[in-house]
């Protein structure tokens, strides 16, 4: 049972590299897809529910994380071709987030990304974006995903910056307690 979540993370992390052979936006993509979102949502909730939370569960939720969210982006900014404007808004969310992992690294000898309620939001929001791409124009989709998720890497570089300890559940920058 204790291995039950982070084999839905893992899951995850092949689901999201199946994605790459998969052709994008076609029924096959969005199953799969669905399936990586169900397995995030999923793989935390029971971990909580069942007593079985643990380090490396959160370091292979992380990592999934960003695997699925680095395949999205490789399959998807072609297609999309969106504007210099948005490419270097995504190269500066991505230098942030790197500088954040690197004060982690430097401060508290350990890769980590924090769960916030912005990242957690941000990832919700990233999630939804091929979802809402036959209802919403392109560009403001991604100027939402674009704004969202530079709040959330502001804050996470920021709490990296003032904590004292690793503070991986903090729920967000305004509060010192623990999830």
């Amino acid at each position: 049972m204790k291995a039950i979540p982070n084999l839905i993370s893992c899951s995850r992390i092949i689901f999201s590299i199946i994605l790459i052979f998969v052709q994008p936006l076609s029924s096959a993509f969005y199953i799969i897809y669905i399936l990586c979102g169900l397995s995030d949502m999923i793989d935390g909730f029971i971990a909580r529910k069942t007593g079985t939370t643990s380090k490396l569960g959160a370091k292979l939720d992380s990592l999934a994380d960003l695997i699925m969210t680095a395949v999205l982006l490789v399959m998807l900014y072609p297609i999309l071709s969106p504007g210099t404007e948005i490419g270097i808004w995504i190269i500066l969310i991505g230098a942030i987030r790197l500088v954040a992992a690197a004060i982690a690294l430097k401060k508290y000898k350990t890769f980590a990304m924090l769960h916030t309620y912005g990242n957690k939001i941000t990832g919700l929001v990233v999630f939804l974006f091929p979802i809402m791409l036959p209802y919403l124009h392109t560009t403001v989709l991604m100027y939402i995903i674009c704004a969202v998720a530079s709040v959330s890497a502001l804050e996470e570089l920021i709490i990296q910056l003032t904590s004292s300890e690793l503070q991986v559940n903090r729920p967000s920058i305004f509060t010192d307690r623990h999830n």
